[in-house]
């Protein structure tokens, strides 16, 4: 059984710093391009960060590059999302999105999603 755990949210303050972590199983983690996005009330999913299966390139949105930075642990089955200087506009619902590069298995799947909350 496939699946992609978020974990890590939680109220900030403008300003402030959340890591968030997905944890994946069931499924070969390092044949799979793994994503975070976002959706904040009323607005649709929004394509946050991109990692390869190495780790070896790394894409951000442009609402978030420098402030953001996304990394994964194959050994751990783990991808990261870090997150610096947040702002009120950073507040949604944040997903992990896991996408087959090579190999076999299912091609897509998500995880159910982690609240952050920016306000003072």
């Amino acid at each position: 059984q496939v699946q992609l755990v978020e974990f890590g949210g939680g109220l900030v303050q403008p300003g402030g710093s959340l890591r968030l972590s997905c944890a994946a199983s069931g499924f070969t983690f390092s044949t799979y391009r793994m994503r975070w996005y976002r959706q904040a009330p009323g607005k649709e999913r929004e394509l946050v960060a991109t990692i390869t299966p190495s780790g070896d390139f790394t894409n951000y949105a442009d609402s978030v590059k420098g402030r953001f930075t996304i990394s994964r642990d194959n050994a751990k089955n783990t991808v990261y999302l870090q997150m610096n200087s947040l702002n009120s506009e950073d507040t949604a619902v944040y997903y992990c999105n896991a996408q087959r590069v090579y190999g076999v298995g299912p091609s897509a799947f998500w995880g159910q999603g982690t609240q952050v909350t920016v306000s003072s």
